[in-house]
């Protein structure tokens, strides 16, 4: 038989409805209101002293490239600026760099944090080289020197400390990248300029005097030179900034101009890449162009090309690269490479300082005097030994050498892997593999501009590499 119909039963069932709001006041809405704010609260907020902080220290990089480009070991020779004029175009003092940096690690400190990305055992390799450089300047032969040059030291440590462990906490890096675009695009302006107009003008000046004889015989030899130099002390320190910084500006300019079209990301980039060869070009700088020819083939084996068209780029790039040397500098050769030979003579009275003193060596920065005593006659006379890791020898002891060596040598391997994963982060690598391998034959190690540059780089590098990714996306 038919039952009786009989409704279905409500939807939702009873249990499972909402209480009704008592009073009218609806507690679902407050529920939903709380649960907003407690998801908000959880996200991380924006501090704003990033911007400060990354904006510091882009300046502080920028202002070291321009006005500190000199050796610390001949800063008693530069003046403190009297006026501004001396002190928008003048060099300045080691000591102005000082009290910036100090204020920069200030601003530092707040985002501090120990957590090291990078094995402790590399992180050890610059706290020995320091204690070497403290440890031989007990026994220094000429306190002068060793007092200007320890400070340096401590300096670059700082740097890469920083780097490490507070600006890679920092993600807000459009500010730093505005402040060392900015510094390394007016060195190379400097340097055009200096090539078509201001050598000439500076020559005219000068012989214009009525006592310009008198002047330095070095002085005058620097200026009668058609090598460019610009903001640095002399042609090869100018190398060695664009060594280091010209595969960085010119990922990051055309990063920056791609969001506009990726014309303009090109166009950019090529105009800082062609404005960076003249400098280079320019300088003079045999081993500048060498390491250069090697950072093209290092660019050429990480790209994903078939391997029989990476090989025929590599043979073409090499020819054309020492044909062009060799032409460049025919009379150099013919007159028996005299630079290579000078640099021979340092580096044998840096062996012979070895030899006598291998523990604690002559002391940090006093290898002029060790040169001074030993060479010929006919010899050169210099202050530094152009070969970094062997004057750190001849200066610190072996300690202190292999130290600072497995400094430099562990952080290139250490960070490949990872660097080699992204344009950015393998440019930065590829610049420090630039003025590292000048260190072999130059001294950007005494030269605020170069080293302190470098060392912070590397400290960012090994501090966290993903920052790198993350600031790439904003810069």
């Amino acid at each position: 038989p038919l039952r009786p119909f009989s409704p279905p039963p409500p939807f939702p069932p009873p249990h499972l409805r909402p209480s009704p709001p008592v009073c009218g006041f609806d507690h679902r809405r407050v529920n939903r209101k709380v649960s907003g704010v407690s998801a908000k609260s959880r996200q991380p907020a924006i501090d704003p002293w990033e911007g400060v902080y990354s904006g510091a220290v882009g300046l502080f990089l920028a202002l070291a490239l321009l006005k500190l480009g000199h050796p610390v070991i001949v800063d008693d020779q530069v003046q403190a600026p009297a006026s501004r004029e001396e002190l928008a175009l003048g060099p300045w003092p080691v000591a102005f760099g000082y009290t910036m940096l100090l204020i920069v690690t200030g601003l530092g400190l707040r985002f501090w944090r120990w957590q090291p990305k990078a094995p402790l055992w590399w992180l050890a390799t610059p706290v020995i080289w320091l204690a070497c450089q403290f440890a031989s300047a007990l026994t220094t032969i000429d306190g002068a020197l060793t007092r200007a040059v320890v400070p340096h030291f401590v300096a670059c440590g700082v740097v890469f400390f920083l780097g490490a462990f507070s600006f890679a906490r920092v993600t807000r890096r459009r500010p730093f990248w505005i402040g060392l675009v900015g510094g390394g695009l007016i060195v190379f302006a400097v340097g055009w300029w200096q090539h078509f107009v201001g050598l000439e003008e500076t020559r005219r000046f000068l012989y214009s005097l009525p006592n310009w004889q008198s002047l330095s015989p070095a002085f005058l030899q620097k200026v009668a030179s058609n090598r460019i130099y610009s903001t640095l002390f002399y042609p090869n320190t100018l190398a060695g900034v664009v060594l280091l910084l010209l595969p960085i500006l010119a990922v990051v300019t055309w990063r920056s101009a791609r969001t506009v079209s990726q014309a303009a990301g090109w166009i950019i980039s090529g105009a800082v890449v062609v404005m960076g060869l003249g400098c280079l070009y320019w300088s003079g700088s045999k081993a500048g162009w060498l390491i250069a020819l090697a950072q093209v083939l290092v660019i050429v084996c990480q790209g994903r090309a078939p391997r029989k068209w990476k090989v025929g780029v590599l043979l073409g790039v090499m020819s054309l690269g020492l044909a062009g040397f060799t032409l460049k500098y025919a009379d150099y050769i013919g007159k028996g490479a005299t630079s290579v030979s000078a640099r021979f003579d340092y580096w044998r009275t840096a062996v012979l300082t070895i030899k006598e003193s291998p523990m604690l060596g002559s002391g940090p920065g006093t290898f002029m005097i060790r040169h001074r005593d030993s060479k010929g006659t006919e010899a050169e006379m210099t202050r530094l030994a152009h070969n970094d890791y062997l004057q750190q020898a001849s200066d610190s002891g072996l300690v202190g050498s292999i130290a600072y060596l497995t400094w430099i040598v562990g952080g290139l391997v250490l960070l490949y892997r990872n660097s080699s994963r992204d344009a950015l982060r393998f440019s930065i690598w590829l610049g420090l593999l630039g003025v590292f391998a000048q260190g072999f034959v130059e001294f950007g190690l005494y030269i605020p501009a170069i080293s302190w540059v470098t060392f912070l780089l590397l400290g960012w590098l090994s501090g966290d590499t993903n920052q790198i990714d993350n600031a790439a996306k904003h810069s």
